[in-house]
């Protein structure tokens, strides 16, 4: 038995006493995104509106969420109270957030349930958990009191996560439309701790040998602020059931639909509009 595995069964065995019990709890994340973006400062009114525009993607980019777990349930979702204000000056921003609604998840079957708002539109996505190719590292760290290992998988992702489009439809022609993403392989970080015996973790991350308390996704940071173990007030996790019922790939499908036609639709407007283009990673 190798050393990483002989701290990872101590820690276990630490923590028996909390299987033992009605074991559930609520752990708080903050997530942010650095990202390198490419603004044509001409076509956003100058390096002033520039800088505005930056100020505000890096706000909607750093959201606090509640992960409400037990033993094989869980529910992920942002806390409203700490939401950033909605963009203002009637900029419109296109992006992708994967995090954004309620996710449901029940690792006993191993599916899940997303309950997100798209273009106006409120979806169900029930498929199955991906299974992940994780790699147990030896390193470790400390995230507030709990030991914590790392583990990493890798994973091919588009280059451009986030689009949006051009302030001037006159200036702009092929600039403005939808090319093929390039794909990259992209390796993720976790750091989990065997402390807290269950195999979840935020967003769409889990089956480690313990509580995910940080990732590290490309320009995605998700980090755990806190934690409470059996609460006073006993959790409350129900998976969401309002929406249109769709899968993964029929979700992902209908929104490059959507994103084509929003494309379309702002080629065709005039210079008043107060959009623009923006390229992340490209």
């Amino acid at each position: 038995m190798t050393t990483l595995f002989r701290l990872i069964v101590l820690l276990m065995c630490s923590s028996l006493s909390l299987l033992a019990q009605d074991f559930q709890g609520v752990a708080t994340y903050k997530t942010q995104r650095s990202l390198d973006i490419k603004i044509d400062s001409t076509q956003v009114g100058g390096s002033e509106m520039q800088q505005q525009i930056m100020n505000m993607l890096k706000k909607q980019f750093q959201k606090t969420y509640l992960l409400t777990f037990n033993k094989t349930e869980s529910q992920y979702k942002e806390d409203v109270e700490l939401a950033p204000p909605a963009n203002g000056g009637g900029m419109v921003f296109v992006m992708s957030d994967n995090g954004s609604g309620v996710l449901y998840k029940d690792l006993k079957n191993q599916t899940y349930t997303n309950q997100v708002e798209s273009f106006g539109k409120q979806f169900l996505i029930k498929d199955t958990v991906q299974p992940i190719e994780w790699t147990l590292h030896q390193e470790t760290k400390n995230i507030g009191t709990y030991s914590c290992f790392k583990a990493t998988f890798t994973k091919q992702v588009e280059e451009h996560s986030m689009v949006s489009y051009s302030t001037d439809s006159k200036n702009s022609s092929t600039d403005n439309a939808i090319s093929e993403p390039k794909m990259i392989t992209q390796t993720v970080t976790a750091w989990y701790t065997p402390q807290i015996p269950i195999n979840n973790g935020p967003d769409q991350y889990q089956g480690l040998p313990g509580l995910i308390l940080e990732v590290n996704d490309g320009d995605l940071t998700i980090l755990c602020s806190k934690i409470t173990l059996n609460p006073k007030k006993m959790v409350d996790i129900q998976e969401p059931k309002k929406g249109k019922l769709v899968t993964r790939d029929e979700h992902s499908k209908i929104m490059m639909k959507k994103m084509k036609e929003m494309n379309e639709q702002y080629k065709g407007r005039g210079s008043n509009e107060n959009t623009f283009e923006i390229r992340v990673g490209g």
